[in-house]
């Protein structure tokens, strides 16, 4: 492949919210080119063109089951748990490169994701902005920094009336690297009635569904005299999808392995 041929890309989840957003960017992308627009089995929208369901004019890409003949060179995976075993196994076979952005998984699920990796490129990643990424970092850095100063780690993420999941898989994730660096050992879920006093070993999580928020998420280190908060917000599902396209263009090429979106980021 020259360097000016564009990275031959597969959609699966095209149909969903963030599906039809990835087709309707990656269409106008110069460096990207849509080949495959999977959806499950039974979806009522399959055989309609990928580009006219995303609101855009027809790509030349119909919503399909299967890859068919397509041969993408990495599949974006924005769908549900449920599929994740099929959407492995099709990239293992196909020896396709995986941008895993499908949060939910099992244990069982995160294992084969893992042993995939063996034979594949996989980047999987709890959130695809690539401002919430690098608000990891700052807030690892934060708690490295904070670890012996008394400061009390809260987290507080919004979200909008429809996501099923609280706390966010992504405000999970902020806790699981600050309690890395700083060793809290209780996750405590809201608060009512009369906890008593705070507890230094615990991180508070707090969750917000209201109207069509894309997603906030605001960690607090609260010391005596001075609060530091680190806070990312979207302003529409839009950075998803673009983090997810920017994953697929590192991925390409690469040899078998576990990636990450702070490699994206040059981190």
């Amino acid at each position: 492949m020259s360097s000016k041929d564009p990275i031959r890309i597969g959609i699966h989840g095209a149909a969903g919210r963030m599906g039809r957003r990835l087709v309707a960017l990656a269409a106008e992308d110069p460096e990207l080119k849509i080949v495959a627009a999977l959806e499950a089995p039974k979806h009522p929208q399959l055989g309609m063109d990928a580009g006219r369901l995303a609101g855009i004019d027809p790509i030349g890409v119909v919503l399909s089951a299967d890859l068919g003949t397509a041969q993408p060179e990495v599949l974006i995976d924005f769908s549900a748990p449920e599929a994740a075993n099929r959407v492995i196994q099709t990239c293992v076979d196909r020896q396709m490169a995986l941008v895993f952005a499908t949060t939910g998984l099992s244990a069982e699920q995160m294992a084969r994701l893992r042993e995939a990796a063996q034979s594949i490129p996989v980047l999987q990643a709890p959130n695809m902005s690539l401002s919430v990424n690098l608000g990891m970092k700052l807030a690892e850095l934060a708690a490295q920094a904070l670890k012996d100063h008394d400061a009390d780690v809260e987290i507080i993420e919004r979200h909008h009336r429809f996501k099923e999941d609280s706390p966010s898989g992504t405000a999970l994730a902020f806790g699981r690297l600050i309690a890395q660096q700083m060793g809290q050992t209780l996750h405590v879920h809201g608060r009512q009635g009369r906890p008593g006093r705070r507890r230094h070993e615990e991180i508070g999580y707090h969750a917000v569904r209201c109207g069509d928020d894309p997603g906030q998420h605001t960690i607090v280190f609260g010391m005596l005299g001075e609060v530091l908060e680190i806070t990312v917000r979207a302003s529409s599902r839009d950075c998803y999808a673009h983090g997810a396209l920017a994953a697929a263009k590192f991925l390409a090429g690469k040899p078998p392995g576990w990636y990450s979106m702070r490699e994206v980021l040059g981190l």
